[in-house]
């Protein structure tokens, strides 16, 4: 068995040894075995972790649509994307797409589908945001905040559409936490346009 611990930044898992215990008296020997639990240790996430994964999630949403247009089976390209970057199987997201008013909050799996690829009955104002196509996903982070195991990040990005226009410029709010595997994981995901009076 494994369990989880985070303690301060240090890196690596404390592996304790099983331990064997004998304690004699005048009429019998008692033999206690005390078998330690492996512990993992959760390191803190760093700055540079949460850059990597803006670029990883900007080339996810690349590739949905680059799949989309090349006829391939992009339904599956975006269910792995949310798999990899949403923590819907360690519990709730909190979702606010940037084109969503009807259905504004996507908090389970399959609003995040249809929100990506479209063609879901349950939410008809979804065209799927991620098969437009674009061709690049720029990040000009306002500022990064992390406290152990949580990180909120917000900025603007910048998704450059794959006809050529101007990059639609969208603000943008993350959390993350690490998983029991220690993956980073979206745990809110708020998205708008700027506001224009």
């Amino acid at each position: 068995m494994k369990r989880l611990k985070r303690i301060g930044s240090v890196v690596g898992a404390v592996s304790l040894a099983t331990m064997l215990v004998a304690c004699s008296t005048d009429s019998s020997t008692v033999s206690v075995v005390v078998e330690a639990e492996e512990e993992e240790v959760i390191r803190d996430i760093t700055e540079k972790e949460v850059l990597e994964f803006q670029q990883s999630w900007g080339e996810g949403i690349v590739h949905i649509g680059e799949v989309h247009s090349e006829g391939g089976d992009y339904e599956a390209a975006a269910s792995e994307h949310i798999e990899r970057f949403y923590g819907y199987d360690i519990g709730n997201v909190l979702f606010k797409p940037t084109l969503a008013s009807e259905k504004r909050f996507r908090d389970t799996f399959e609003g995040a589908l249809s929100y990506f690829i479209g063609g879901n009955e349950a939410y008809p104002e979804d065209n799927g945001f991620a098969i437009a196509p674009w061709t690049d996903v720029q990040w000009e982070n306002e500022g990064v905040i992390i406290e152990g195991n949580k990180a909120v990040s917000m900025g603007v990005y910048y998704f450059t559409p794959a006809n050529g226009g101007e990059p639609v410029e969208v603000e943008y709010n993350f959390a993350h936490t690490r998983n029991n595997d220690g993956d980073l994981k979206i745990v809110l995901h708020g998205s708008h346009y700027p506001y224009s009076p």
